[in-house]
């Protein structure tokens, strides 16, 4: 039997009722960035080193402009950073050639982006424009999994599950509130489980409470 999951983030909206991303950015094309950035690594490593970088190129044209030879020094200090680089300059480039210097709206036009998967779409759509999405990041995999909230064996199956049974008013929210839970309270190698609010429907095995 899954824990009641309206019990689950009525209780994180207690303690935290409007969460944010915690990456730094200045609009929606560096909100993108930030958020390619961040892909395998520490939002707390991006933001070191993104406000630098934005301020010499918050647009796809400056971007594009500075070339990979410029844009490396910026995040050499951010895990995967030549791949990183690579996307990011072709990314800029592409919204330039193929969508007006804007960010594209919608999933699947996001999607045809370097660099950007499902889980980054769903990240901007989310952050940027208050869509519904729920993007399943290593915390949300974990914590939804762990808790029983959903049974799933790879991040697509975890939105999907995430998706039937998080009640409607929650959903905007939800990958927030699971992130920030991961992050900060239901870590992966030792969940503290002792101050965890949501720990009477958990149900994972090993809780230490």
């Amino acid at each position: 039997m899954k824990p009641d999951a309206g019990a689950v983030f009525a209780t994180l909206k207690r303690l935290n009722p409007e969460p944010k991303t915690e990456l730094y950015f200045t609009n929606p094309f560096t909100l993108l960035v930030a958020i390619v950035l961040s892909a395998q690594t520490t939002d707390k490593g991006v933001n070191k080193a993104t406000p630098a970088l934005f301020a010499v190129a918050d647009s796809p044209r400056k971007m594009a402009a500075l070339g990979e030879d410029g844009l490396r020094p910026y995040i050499k200090t951010i895990g995967l950073f030549n791949a990183k680089t690579r996307n990011i300059i072709l990314l800029s480039r592409m919204l330039l050639d193929n969508f007006g210097g804007e960010v594209p709206q919608t999933r699947e036009a996001l999607e045809t982006l370097p660099g950007v998967g499902r889980k980054t779409a769903n990240v901007w759509l989310n952050c940027m424009l208050g869509h519904a999405t729920i993007a399943v990041d290593t915390h949300v995999f974990r914590v939804a999994n762990r808790i029983g909230l959903v049974k799933a064996k790879t991040p697509l199956e975890t939105e999907l599950q995430l998706e039937k049974v998080v009640p409607a008013e929650y959903k905007r929210d939800a990958h927030h509130w699971l992130i920030l839970h991961g992050r900060y309270t239901c870590k992966a190698r030792k969940p503290e489980c002792p101050r965890c609010a949501i720990r009477q429907w958990c149900q994972y095995k090993e809780k230490t409470v």
